[in-house]
């Protein structure tokens, strides 16, 4: 061979303790939290028809399932409720006996040490499917602001760790912290969807809470998908309203944005892995066109990679059961 200069970058991946030893982003258990979506009635654990692995839970069954998520490992879980009954102004959204309420309170009597999370919108619990109040078939944004400071008032005294708002109206996170505050939950932090795009991901969501518009779109309230600079503006003002994480969802095709909004903001960045991107891997495994572990830990992976400290994922039970093994 010629005489040659040139770097010999393979020296540092000659073997699996070697490539370990110089590797620069690690996924843990602790970055996991997985969604649970909890309904109304007895001796229920229905599988999500769109969404392989995935099941509708109600409470006499949910600390079985919430036993299996802690012997896992995990630390965390967001909590969807699945009302029975809706109305024009979700009011079971902010019930004090509402699904979400009653599962926490549930939950946290058993696995006092489980961090748990409410997500806190109006669309599974309205009969329109809005993530707010109609008016002449518009979603009105201010009195919305106050069934959302109510629902997360609600979430709190119920015994929720952390209220995630998801609902992308404007003001939202200084609603819920007006009112948390004034309710005495200084101390309770605030979880926003503070980047939320109008996803064509977010289908099989849809389909397990039972929360599809009954009419329009959410385009007015969710962000346009080619926006980037929209991003940190709806991002910094959650900073300034008091937000204490930003989510950026869906997570898989805005990593950019997440990398963007990790090197612009100094506040824990969550990842939320949407049920579209989970699905798609899902239907492909189980047709053998992938190795559905290597495919999720390289996806999961590349969310830490672009700057995510935190997974909302419904893979987070495999994976934990994966970093185990």
């Amino acid at each position: 061979m010629r005489d040659i200069q040139f770097d010999r970058h393979r020296r540092l991946r000659n073997s699996d303790s070697l490539r370990a030893m110089v590797r620069e982003t690690w996924l843990r258990k602790e970055d996991l939290i997985y969604p649970l979506f909890v309904v109304e009635g007895e001796n229920i654990r229905n599988e999500v028809s769109s969404m392989p692995g995935v099941f509708h839970i109600s409470l006499d069954a949910v600390l079985a399932e919430i036993n299996d998520i802690v012997n896992r490992g995990i630390k965390s879980v967001i909590l969807f409720g699945v009302p029975a009954n809706k109305d024009p102004l979700g009011k079971q959204a902010y019930h004090e006996h509402g699904i979400v309420q009653e599962a926490t309170r549930l939950i946290k009597a058993e696995f006092p040490e489980l961090v748990i999370i409410a997500d806190t919108c109006l669309c599974q619990y309205t009969d329109h499917g809005h993530c707010g109040v109609i008016e002449d078939g518009k979603v009105l944004n201010d009195p919305t602001l106050d069934l959302l400071a109510q629902t997360a008032v609600s979430q709190a005294k119920a015994g929720a760790d952390i209220i995630a708002p998801s609902n992308m109206m404007d003001g939202f996170v200084a609603a819920i912290r007006a009112g948390l505050d004034e309710a005495g939950f200084h101390d309770i932090p605030i979880m926003s969807y503070a980047v939320k795009y109008s996803s064509s991901f977010y289908g099989p969501f849809r389909d397990a809470a039972h929360s599809s518009p009954q009419f329009g779109d959410r385009k007015t309230y969710q962000m346009d998908p080619s926006n980037r600079m929209e991003a940190l503006r709806e991002a910094q003002s959650d900073v300034e309203e008091g937000a204490d994480f930003l989510i950026v969802k869906p997570a898989l095709s805005y990593l950019d944005i997440m990398r963007d909004v990790k090197d612009r903001f100094p506040l824990p960045v969550v990842a939320y892995n949407v049920s579209g991107e989970y699905s798609m891997i899902k239907a492909a495994a189980q047709n053998g066109w992938v190795n559905e572990k290597e495919i999720v830990m390289e996806k999961l992976t590349s969310m830490k990679r672009a700057g995510a400290d935190l997974i909302i994922t419904y893979h987070a039970k495999d994976v934990a059961e994966w970093l185990s093994n």
